[in-house]
């Protein structure tokens, strides 16, 4: 047997928190398809994570089913996604957010079931400062520019298109 290099598009990133849970999604039914019944539908049990990419330092939620490795989470960990608390459990935790895990995005609503309610507390504890921290990586994105990009901007300005000269002349 050869070994082949396994590429996981995770190799940029940092952990910065790792969970066993199981998870779940809101949603319809093979057999309920355009009827309009919505159900909670177990999506497998695995680490969840929260991603940190080295370079742009953007964050997303990442979870693999434990046994097949298959993407059963993936979204960026928007600031304005909000952890519900699970009626009924205190263990478990209930937001919305737009998916990657099929290919596409698309609006899905997720809960998470932990071990125990520390735990759970401890994700959400994590969760909300990692949205924090995302907050202001996005800021920086729109912040003032840097010295860097006002020379640039300077050198762009003193450049001209020969178009632009023959008109003056």
């Amino acid at each position: 047997m050869e070994e082949v290099e396994v590429v996981s598009g995770e190799e940029e990133e940092e952990v910065i928190y790792s969970q066993r849970g199981k998870l779940f999604v809101y949603g319809e039914t093979l057999l309920d398809v355009g009827s309009g019944n919505k159900t909670w539908k177990e999506r497998g049990i695995g680490d969840i994570r929260i991603l940190k990419h080295k370079e742009h330092q953007r964050m997303r939620v990442l979870m693999r089913q434990e046994k097949t490795m298959k993407v059963i989470v993936n979204h960026a960990l928007d600031p304005r996604i909000t952890l519900e608390p699970n009626a009924g459990s205190d263990r478990s935790w209930v937001w919305s957010a737009f998916d990657f895990a099929e290919g596409e995005l698309k609006e899905t609503v997720f809960a998470i079931r932990f071990a125990d309610s520390d735990i759970a507390n401890n994700f959400k504890k994590v969760f909300e400062e990692s949205q924090k921290d995302m907050e202001k990586v996005l800021a920086g994105e729109d912040a003032a520019p840097s010295a860097e990009a006002d020379e640039a901007a300077e050198a762009l300005a003193g450049l001209t298109t020969k178009e632009a000269d023959d008109k003056e002349e």
